[in-house]
């Protein structure tokens, strides 16, 4: 009788890992057209008990660029992240380079976070230009020579995988990932460029597809062991 129960324990626990699996390949698969998002990654090990066992870890691959030609859009193409500051003064970090201006001029993301500690573009400029480095360069109606008006910070970390995930494609710094460090001779920024997800379409779909053949097993088994042993109890009684 323990034999038997501890299969349905079993079954039980590896059908709730494989939901759990299934639930961070449903996010990626939400988030492919999200710019600079980093999939999420279930690794499962089989124990000596028969036991699935995972853990989660973020896949920070560089993903594809596309051509926006929107002067204001950067993508990275180097590890690292772009630190921008919420209106109460957190500062996360982020891979999206789609930046725009608000109304007062300073560059900020899709969702108000300014970019670095604040770059104010003026009102009279023509052009503006972001270079390898990030700086932020402009070219005045009423100049012929740029001016450097700021320049967008690139940090790293010693340990990725440690940053945590918050609201609108951003991470946060942990102990696990230690302190961002500036990256000050960095060489990553392209204009006019997006990076978008690094989500394969086809092996998410592809696993979506294994896990539920998976599941269907597991419940297919956790009957026939029920089965017996219902049948084991009515044969004792």
């Amino acid at each position: 009788m323990y034999t038997v129960q501890g299969q349905i324990r079993r079954s039980i626990i590896n059908v709730q890992s494989q939901f759990e699996r299934l639930g961070h390949i449903s996010s990626n698969i939400a988030n492919m057209n999200t710019n600079g998002y980093k999939a999420v990654r279930f690794d499962q090990l089989l124990d000596e008990d028969g036991y699935l066992d995972g853990y989660v870890r973020r896949d920070y691959e560089q993903g594809s660029t596309i051509r926006t030609q929107r002067h204001l859009d950067v993508a990275l193409k180097t590890p690292g992240f772009i630190p921008v500051t919420s209106p109460n003064g957190d500062v996360t970090y982020t891979r999206d380079g789609s930046f725009k201006l608000d109304k007062e001029g300073y560059l900020i993301t899709n969702d108000g976070y300014l970019v670095g500690d604040g770059i104010q573009l003026p009102a009279n400029y023509n052009d503006v230009r972001i270079k390898e480095d990030g700086k932020v360069v402009i070219i005045k109606e009423d100049a012929s020579e740029p001016e450097v008006i700021g320049k967008i910070p690139l940090v790293q970390f010693a340990n990725s995988e440690g940053l945590k995930p918050t609201d609108g494609n951003k991470l946060i710094a942990t102990k696990e990932s230690g302190e961002p460090i500036l990256d000050k001779d960095s060489k990553a920024f392209v204009q006019g460029m997006l990076e978008i997800s690094n989500v394969n379409a086809y092996n998410e779909v592809s696993d979506v597809l294994r896990i539920t053949a998976s599941m269907k097993a597991s419940f297919s088994m956790m009957k026939v062991v029920d089965d017996m042993y219902s049948k084991s109890i009515n044969l004792r009684s």
